[in-house]
């Protein structure tokens, strides 16, 4: 062997050095690292490596595998030891003393490596294991001895004994790609057994290769094939979790890094596992919709809503931009200045603080949503742009881009929702027996509930998520981690007023005609609009229309914004007096359906309006006697609907402003028949009692 110019050694080479065979695995300066087949290194100066009188570089390359025992636990008893027993003697062989020797131990003078060559140790261990009732050779010594010194003790085991490295072993690799064909069909399909898919596999291969071309294996050898082939598919199991798990992405998971809170945010909805009553007992199932941080994993607002719509998604962010106001009946140790939360130092900033719950408040900068359609809707957009938010959906059907929110929305539901009557379970596999006939609370009620319990024990509870780097052992809770983020994000407060919720709502595009504004069969007009009626916006792009918003919950009022000036106009329903209370799309679609199916089919805007009262009057009057008759029962699907309006249109929350009613004119003629009566007449005039209505400007306030 050629010996290598000085300065030429490079890391991988093969050198000799004092008679013995090393591989450089580290050049630090002039220093070189050597270590042998066996992991044992020195640290040699360059100048006295290359000068000694045995150097050569006996070859260049990638670094010699060392091997390790730990590479035998996959392999069967027998062929691990008979390893072990290998590399023993290869030891013994190439250093003079097997690795177990004791120390003081004289090496054999047949393995000296001082004064016999190698092939002379190679001969004299050949002859050693002949003696032993082994029947090998020099030529197999040999053999042995470089498969060792090259890959280490992995390289020693015999393969014949060893498992098969390739999963389906000799399986004909035709019927191999029939399988995973048909376990590749069974993904969006519905949940059969194994003889389908091995029905299903002859079909295939005789569509492929023509009938009786290729051999089927027997049903036990299918069986045990299958089962490697489909494994961690569940094509014999849960639907749901096939399709889930078809639908992660390749590859490992990216970890998204944040380092303040509302970089990212996650927002999702999925059904509440427990029943609620709505209206006058009538049993029934909600949406919480929630929006989480992923740098302190705080719940920066979640809602208990009968539907998730566009406008509760908008609301949730103005949720999430005002502090949690401390409730009556709760401790103080749920406020924020008792909490960990820098309450002094936020409280310079933000005077909303003062009486706050133990909950940051977070501005999002982005927030990934999937593609439902109350986050994907031009009100959840707008709602973005007017609040300067980065808007991400995820593509189609890929819950993993995600995760966190999705997993929160699991843990809601194992550490809340099971501990509340009328819990239900995730699956209807899960669920007991008569929950309708348990004492349930009501959304109102939960949605309390709910507030508090992500304050007391959300906040305060360490998160696997929320992790030391420097000790991975501590965990954080979610307040602890803002508290340490807020020191280098900072804080800047950002307060919404009446005009940003009415913002907030969805919004629509309508002409002022000379009735009114007509939406969704409903006519609304007030006084106001006199200088709109028949007159174009000056938005050519929208066709010269004006832009409406409206809460889809409640159908009485819409808000007009006044285009030639900033500022809205509340616009009230014509035939709000009619109707004893709010009542929401889902009614009057209900109520218009209902007309229909009895002979109508262009039902009027009063008939409709009648419809919908006479629908909340029989359900507050709740099951009539069963002498009375079906007939003269509302129907369960009336029931649950009246229910459903009613408990959207008391859920709690920011709500858009409304003005109060108009005042009654006393010197106004009341027209009785034919005649015109003054006020002055002493015919007894009912006492007007006016509907309450809702302000969120003086809501604002009451909320601090």
């Amino acid at each position: 062997m050629m010996s290598a110019r000085p300065g030429r050694l490079r890391l991988g080479d093969r050198v000799r050095f004092q008679e013995r065979t090393y591989t450089v695995v580290g050049l630090t300066g002039m220093r070189v690292r050597l270590a042998d087949t066996h992991g044992t290194g020195m640290l040699v100066d360059q100048v006295h490596l290359q000068s000694a009188e045995d150097f050569a570089v006996l070859g260049a390359g990638d670094r010699t595998a060392l091997g390790s025992a730990a590479l035998l636990d996959r392999l069967p008893g027998p062929v691990a030891a008979r390893a072990l027993w290998w590399q023993r003697h290869l030891v013994e062989l190439l250093t003079g003393l097997p690795p177990d020797a004791p120390a003081g131990v004289r090496v054999k003078p047949e393995y000296d490596p001082v004064g016999r060559s190698l092939a002379q140790r190679e001969r004299a261990k050949a002859d050693e294991l002949v003696a032993l009732g082994e029947e090998v050779t020099a030529r197999t010594v040999k053999r042995k001895r470089q498969q060792y010194e090259a890959g280490g003790i992995a390289a020693v085991v015999d393969h014949r004994l060893a498992p098969h490295a390739s999963l389906v072993g000799r399986a004909d690799r035709r019927v191999v790609a029939a399988i995973r064909q048909a376990i590749g069909e069974s993904i969006p399909a519905s949940t059969r057994t194994i003889e389908h898919a091995r029905w299903r596999t002859e079909r295939i291969l005789e569509a492929e290769h023509g009938q009786g071309v290729v051999e089927m294996p027997s049903r036990p050898t299918f069986y045990r094939l299958f089962d490697k082939l489909s494994h961690g598919v569940h094509v014999t199991g849960s639907a749901r979790t096939r399709r889930s798990l078809a639908d992660q992405p390749e590859g490992p998971f990216r970890y998204e890094s944040v380092a303040a809170p509302g970089e990212l945010m996650q927002i999702d909805s999925t059904p509440l596992d427990v029943l609620v009553r709505l209206d006058h007992g009538v049993p029934g199932r909600v949406e919480l919709c929630a929006l989480i941080d992923l740098a302190t994993r705080t719940v920066a607002a979640a809602v208990v809503r009968p539907t998730t719509k566009s406008v509760d998604a908008s609301l949730l962010l103005a949720r999430a931009l005002t502090p949690e106001p401390m409730r009556p009946g709760w401790v103080q140790a749920l406020s924020m200045s008792r909490s960990v939360l820098p309450h002094r130092r936020l409280l310079t900033l933000d005077e909303r603080l003062e009486h706050a719950a133990a909950r940051p408040v977070i501005i999002p900068e982005t927030i990934v949503c999937d593609r439902g359609k109350a986050f994907i809707s031009d009100n959840f957009r707008a709602a973005c742009r007017t609040l300067e938010i980065n808007f991400q959906p995820c593509h189609p059907r890929s819950p993993a881009e995600k995760p966190h929110i999705e997993r929160t929305l699991e843990s809601v539901a194992t550490l809340f929702c099971q501990f509340l009557p009328g819990y239900l379970g995730r699956t209807a596999e899960h669920r007991g027996r008569d929950v309708d006939d348990e004492p349930l609370w009501s959304m109102l009620e939960i949605q309390e509930f709910l507030d508090e319990w992500l304050v007391a024990k959300w906040q305060s509870r360490p998160h696997d998520g929320l992790r030391d780097p420097g000790v991975p052992g501590r965990t954080f809770t979610p307040n602890q981690k803002y508290a340490a983020l807020v020191e280098s994000a900072g804080y800047v407060p950002l307060a919404l007023g009446g005009d940003d919720y009415v913002e907030l709502l969805p919004a629509t595009w309508r002409a002022v005609n000379s009735y009114g504004i007509k939406i969704n069969n409903r006519i609304y007009d007030c006084p106001d609009l006199a200088p709109f009626r028949r007159q174009p916006s000056g938005v050519t792009r929208k066709r010269n229309l004006w832009e409406i918003h409206r809460d889809p919950y409640d159908a009485a009022w819409i808000w007009m914004r006044h285009h030639w000036e900033t500022g809205w106009i509340p616009v009230p329903w014509k035939h709000l007096g009619s109707v004893p209370q709010p009542f929401g799309d889902l009614a009057w679609d209900h109520a218009a359906a209902d007309l229909r199916g009895k002979g109508n089919p262009t039902p009027t805007e009063e008939q409709t309006a009648q419809a919908v009262a006479k629908l909340l009057v029989r359900a507050n009057q709740g099951p009539a006697d069963q002498s009375d008759g079906p007939a003269s029962r509302p129907s369960k699907r009336d029931r649950r609907v009246a229910a459903r309006t009613r408990a959207a249109a008391e859920s709690p929350g920011p709500r858009p402003p409304r003005p109060e009613p108009p005042a009654v004119v006393e010197d106004e003629p009341h027209l009785h028949g034919d005649e015109a009566v003054d006020g002055t007449d002493d015919e007894p005039i009912a006492k007007v009692i006016p509907l309450g209505v809702f302000d969120p400007f003086k809501e604002a306030d009451k909320r601090w």
